[in-house]
């Protein structure tokens, strides 16, 4: 079986469902450290032929708590939700894919102002639903664990949690975002019977209007100027090394 294993991000990058499509199932690293000023809860889209940073209110942000321990602000997701709504109607009205991406950017969000409600959400649980509505809108079948929680194992090190994950999901081949091959070693992964491979994605580029292409954008963007079709293409533009 091939694994990954990687944090939950709010509406991620291209080459985070190109990861997922590279394995059968993917486990959401959530029972880890926040990470302030990452991108949990951050990501770019294209306003005005640029990048256009958004970012989630989140509640008691530091990096002393757990990612799936950090809660949606319920005094300003909902007043945050609606600015945000109205910046996507901005930038994106008039992409060729606005109205098949509006409601499942939308599905998700609401969600999270429901969950808000009854004060009851983390962000990790916002990403996780986005990252299992995209996922299926794609087309790609793999598995996706929702929480790393459940294999109880946050007190060994991050190399020695991530092959405890692979050895108790039975994986033979574990496969890393391109950024592992500074922290993990093929011959220590070997030596315990599993095959290493760093995921690295193709070049990618798309007509965004008619703006000079500005890369490495949420997967909003994406959705927004390109078919279901091309998506799947897009997708599948990667190598394994």
């Amino acid at each position: 079986m091939r694994l990954a294993i990687m944090q939950p991000y709010i509406f991620p990058y291209i080459g985070y469902f190109q990861l997922i499509n590279s394995v059968d199932k993917f486990v959401i690293y959530d029972d880890v450290n926040f990470i302030k000023q990452g991108w949990i809860n951050r990501n770019n889209i294209l306003l005005n032929g640029d990048r256009h940073l958004f970012t989630i209110p989140v509640e008691n942000l530091t990096s002393f708590k757990k990612i799936n321990e950090i809660n949606l602000s319920p005094g300003l997701y909902e007043k945050w939700l609606g600015k945000f709504c109205k910046t996507l109607q901005a930038a994106y009205k008039k992409a060729p894919y606005f109205e098949q991406t509006w409601p499942l950017i939308m599905r998700v969000l609401e969600a999270g102002k429901e969950e808000t409600a009854k004060r009851e959400s983390s962000i990790s649980a916002l990403c996780t639903g986005g990252i299992r509505l995209i996922t299926e809108y794609l087309g790609i079948g793999t598995l996706i664990a929702g929480t790393s929680s459940v294999y109880h194992n946050d007190s060994l090190s991050s190399y020695e949690r991530v092959l405890d994950i692979c050895k108790k999901e039975k994986a033979h081949i574990y496969i890393n975002a391109i950024g592992g091959r500074e922290l993990y070693s093929k011959e220590l992964f070997k030596a315990q019977g599993i095959d290493l491979f760093f995921l690295q994605p193709g070049p990618i580029s798309y007509t965004q209007y008619r703006h000079e292409f500005v890369p490495h954008l949420s997967i909003i963007d994406c959705l927004m100027f390109n078919s279901p079709e091309s998506m799947k293409t897009h997708i599948q533009n990667f190598s394994l090394l």
